[in-house]
């Protein structure tokens, strides 16, 4: 499985200068742009090294996200009349959304309403996807009134979820947040990817000399999303793209010390994104390849197999498992077996972070 964000925020808040930096690309940031920018970044990971160390294969492989940054919002972007209405429609697709919030001041950068105040742009922002949801939501609601008239028996009850998600979005609240009263319940907005209803990661953008404590305007968005499941990463975008163009890791991490940065930003952001996803990695190790792969916490090792190939998930046999920590220590495959750390599962295996798999199937 692919892991895809889409990166938000008002024009001028840093969201192309961030898209640059975390997808070494050299896009230009226009106002009144009218093209998304699409973008891929691999999924940083030191294990796949350590993995390639023992094994000297060909080629790593790393798991890899995909980026769609899309032209600045602005006041009236989620009416369905809207220009830019298209490009929300773009980021529909999206697991996740990376919501860029502007925290710093500017001689030389305006600012489209004349002040910085990240809360303030924060909520125009999501007034717009609300709309935008809201929208979605009444033209459902629509189908399924005449779908009632018809006589159809579930009609009735996705009528009643419907209605518990308009009145939120009505409140200009986030359709994550609506008050279900059944897991199920959340099945009756699924064919609409409600952009509201996706895992979001605000990330300030900073200034470089509030690259690493933050500064108020930071603590003013940490207070305004206090209550919501989320998480707020501080970066200097500016800084970070200096520091991706930088030709040699080595240059990077001295960079990088300097400022007082022990990683770079695009790390923090895929990893955050993992942990809200609930995602993690295994692995594939031979001579041709050493591969990082994409899955949920809680998958079996058949559903493992599809991400690699469907035709492994549906000619599954076994899989053959060796925890990352146990090869690292006993340096070969064989040596794990040897030491009984070579564990043959069936199809109720549930995939650990860092297991390195074998798949054994027959099609």
């Amino acid at each position: 499985m692919g892991l895809k964000c889409g990166i938000i925020g008002l024009s001028n808040s840093g969201k192309t200068t961030l898209f640059n930096c975390v997808a070494n690309t050299r896009v230009q940031a226009q106002p009144g742009a009218q093209k998304t920018n699409i973008g891929q970044i691999n999924v940083p990971d030191q294990r796949l090294f350590e993995i390639d160390k023992i094994i000297k294969s060909v080629r790593i492989q790393f798991a890899t996200v995909d980026l769609v940054d899309i032209p600045g919002l602005s006041k009236g972007s989620g009416a369905s009349e809207s220009g830019s209405s298209k490009f929300l429609a773009e980021i529909q697709q999206c697991d996740a959304l990376i919501h860029v919030i502007r925290c710093f001041d500017s001689d030389t950068v305006p600012h489209i309403e004349g002040s910085v105040n990240p809360v303030r742009d924060k909520e125009i922002v999501d007034l717009e996807l609300c709309i935008r949801d809201l929208n979605l939501v009444e033209r459902k609601m629509q189908r399924v009134e005449k779908m009632l008239k018809a006589g159809e028996k579930d009609a009735k009850k996705q009528l009643e979820v419907l209605g518990i998600y308009k009145e939120h979005l009505e409140n200009f609240l986030p359709a994550r947040t609506a008050p279900l009263h059944r897991p199920e319940d959340h099945e009756c907005i699924a064919d609409m990817y409600l952009i509201t209803d996706k895992p979001v990661i605000y990330v300030c953008n900073v200034d470089e000399n509030s690259a690493v404590n933050g500064n108020a305007y930071v603590e003013q968005v940490r207070d305004a999303v206090k209550n919501e499941n989320t998480e707020v990463l501080v970066i200097a975008a500016e800084l970070e793209a200096q520091i991706a163009e930088l030709e040699s890791s080595e240059d990077r991490e001295v960079f990088l010390s300097d400022a007082g940065l022990s990683e770079p930003g695009v790390n923090r952001v895929v990893q955050t994104a993992y942990r809200l996803l609930n995602l993690q990695s295994f692995f594939t190790a031979g001579v041709k390849e050493v591969r990082a792969w994409t899955i949920h916490k809680g998958d079996t090792a058949p559903k493992a197999a599809g991400v690699i190939h469907s035709d492994l998930e549906r000619g599954f046999i076994r899989a053959e498992v060796m925890k990352y920590e146990d090869f690292i220590h006993y340096k070969s495959e064989a040596a794990c077996r040897d030491a009984g750390k070579l564990f043959v599962e069936g199809k109720n295996y549930v995939v650990a972070d860092g297991d390195i798999l074998h798949i054994r199937f027959n099609v």
